[in-house]
């Protein structure tokens, strides 16, 4: 019988939750068929992805690289020179390590070295987790050998025969989120007879989201609700002091939740940004989700991701703008109705493709062989 060999995978990309976990949960999954497998990450010096993926228990190395900003500034000036430094890195990076395949799941860390390995004919596979692709997958999809898409209809974008739909890969600890509910509450200090909103802005925290909680959280917390609210690190002192003439045991502000398998469990009602790995999540936990989509992204795509499940009653919506002044009246009439969040949750649910990091990895594998 031959011999299994060793596989070398390099998986690139970051800047956001959106783009780590999914990457960490198509680690996760090769690695659970092919226990053996060496694999490196590449990243983009001082993002997330430095912290959360050492965290997973994968190496990772930084690369001096940042986004083109939109507005005229002066960051902008050295961007050809971190491309250029970047591009290098990579080549030196794939010297070195011999990678099977290169995997990019989006974000400008990832086009410096699926360029570079393209360039010396090392399959690529790219994944793509929203309705309306960035700036580096599109770049990258013409050479790339196959690409994993989440949503229906990506061939607007990309070449029909490389598309394999598999939707968004996500971590897996979170299945079990029914299973510790009374955990999930008892962590956080909640009673099992109060409903409990658990609210969302996506791993950098949401402006919007925010302001809204800060004016409104007390008419939750009158209607005898309990309120887990992740602020995002960016804006949870801010939070805090806004809320500071609030003692009430119903309320629990945190800057990020380590333990979402327990959070979902928690929570009766979700209020989240409409974020790819979001919208997959909340299909698996099969929770009953008013989406507030960023309109902050490009092609207004969270709007298209939320209407996606707005469409089949799997979720209701609520306009960025609208936030404000009609959030908190449409979470007290969805936490009263029963009936809506046993519709939207079983519908929810139909939407959930919870087998995508591993037919990922399969792709993957199907590519070295």
């Amino acid at each position: 019988m031959k011999e299994q060999r060793t596989y070398r995978l390099m998986i690139s990309g970051g800047g956001t939750g959106g783009h780590i976990y999914p990457a960490i949960a198509i680690a996760h999954a090769f690695k659970e068929i092919h226990d053996d497998t060496d694999i490196l990450f590449v990243g983009a010096k001082g993002r997330m992805e430095m912290e959360k993926v050492p965290e997973a228990g994968y190496d990772i190395v930084g690369l001096w690289i940042s986004g083109l900003q939109r507005s005229l500034s002066l960051s902008n000036l050295s961007f050809p020179f971190k491309v250029l430094s970047s591009i290098w890195k990579s080549f030196a990076l794939l010297r070195k390590f011999k990678p099977d395949v290169v995997v990019g799941v989006g974000g400008y860390a990832s086009g410096p070295l699926l360029y570079a390995a393209n360039k010396k004919g090392i399959p690529t596979l790219i994944q793509e987790q929203n309705s309306y692709p960035g700036i580096t997958n599109k770049l990258l999809a013409g050479k790339a050998n196959k690409i994993c898409v989440a949503y229906p209809g990506m061939e607007r974008f990309f070449e029909k025969k490389k598309i394999i739909e598999t939707g968004n890969p996500v971590r897996t600890d979170i299945m079990n989120a029914d299973q510790v509910r009374l955990e999930g509450l008892s962590d956080f200090g909640f009673r099992s007879d109060k409903k409990t909103v658990l609210i969302l802005g996506g791993s950098l925290g949401a402006r919007t989201i925010n302001n809204t909680l800060a004016e409104g959280v007390e008419k939750l917390l009158a209607a005898d609700v309990q309120v887990l609210w992740q602020t995002g690190k960016f804006y949870f002192e801010e939070m805090k002091e806004r809320t500071a003439h609030i003692d009430s045991e119903k309320l629990r502000i945190v800057p990020f939740i380590k333990e979402m398998d327990r959070a979902y469990g928690a929570a009766d009602v979700v209020i989240s940004r409409a974020g790819a790995l979001s919208i997959s999540e909340l299909c698996l936990v099969g929770k009953p989700v008013l989406f507030v989509p960023s309109p902050n992204v490009s092609e207004d795509h969270q709007t298209k991701n939320a209407l996606a499940l707005v469409s089949r009653e799997a979720a209701e919506m609520i306009h960025d703008e609208d936030a404000e002044e009609h959030l908190i009246e449409e979470t007290l009439k969805l936490l009263s109705n029963e009936q809506q969040q046993k519709v939207l949750s079983a519908n929810i649910k139909e939407m959930a493709k919870p087998n995508a990091a591993k037919d990922i990895a399969h792709e993957i594998i199907t590519m070295i062989q």
